[in-house]
Order: structure tokens, then C-alpha cells, then sequence
């Protein structure tokens, strides 16, 4: 009998290892485009605008705005997503992200937006605009 707990025990410790293993080594997958990130279908593009070798794209879902820079080709060139609703305060995502910037999110349902973004040292920042 003794040996029954010491095997199971031991069967059940290296099966939490391993299942442990399997869920934190392996890391999170990124969006396969600008609707993916700001978190699938509901969202559509209403804008965008070129900074050269990345797009700031500007989206919405019926309620929530959603801006993400996204990168032509996966590079170290730093880049940032950037909104904020009129009299608010900005939501931004810098770094060196090797294929996007964002999302960066605000409900803005009835509310004009300024959004932009950037790329290495290109910068793109709009009007109060998408009003309503």
C-alpha cells in the first residue's frame, strides 16, 4: 500500500509539472491583423493613415474605439498607438514591439476622438474627429 501512494503521488506531481510546463512556457500568440488585436469581428476599420513602413489604424465596434500601429514587416523600430476622447486623457502603447503598437481602447460612443500613431520617427496625431 505504501508504495501504491508514493507511486501515485509521484505520478500525480510529475503530470502537475508537466501540465504546469504546457501552460506558462509557452508564449501568448500575437493578432494576425488590427481587428484580431482590438479583439476580433465586432471591430471595423473607420480610418487609417501611413506612416511609411507601418499603418495607424483606427477602429470601432458599435461603442469602443480601438487604435493599433501595425507594422509592414516585424522590425525592432519603436512604435506607439495613441487615443483619447475630446477633454480626456490619452491611452497610449509605446515600445519596441517587433510587429504592433496597441490596443489601445476607449468608449467613445457619441464622442469625437483624436487618434494617431508612430513609427520610428514618423508621427501621425488627428483632429477631434469621428464625432458621434
Amino acid at each position: 500500500m505504501r508504495k501504491f501512494k508514493r507511486g501515485a503521488t509521484l505520478a500525480l506531481a510529475t503530470a502537475a509539472a508537466l501540465v504546469g510546463s504546457l501552460t506558462t512556457g509557452s508564449p501568448a500568440m500575437a493578432a494576425s491583423s488590427p481587428i484580431a488585436a482590438c479583439g476580433g469581428g465586432s471591430y471595423h476599420v473607420i480610418d487609417q493613415h501611413d506612416l511609411g513602413r507601418a499603418t495607424v489604424y483606427l477602429l470601432y465596434n458599435g461603442s469602443t474605439n480601438c487604435v493599433v500601429t501595425w507594422k509592414d514587416s516585424p522590425n525592432n523600430v519603436r512604435v506607439n498607438a495613441v487615443i483619447r476622447r475630446e477633454r480626456g486623457k490619452y491611452v497610449t502603447d509605446p515600445g519596441n514591439f517587433s510587429t504592433y503598437a496597441g490596443p489601445v481602447k476607449i468608449s467613445a460612443a457619441g464622442k469625437c476622438v483624436q487618434w494617431g500613431g508612430d513609427y520610428g520617427n514618423k508621427q501621425y496625431t488627428s483632429p477631434l474627429e469621428h464625432c458621434g
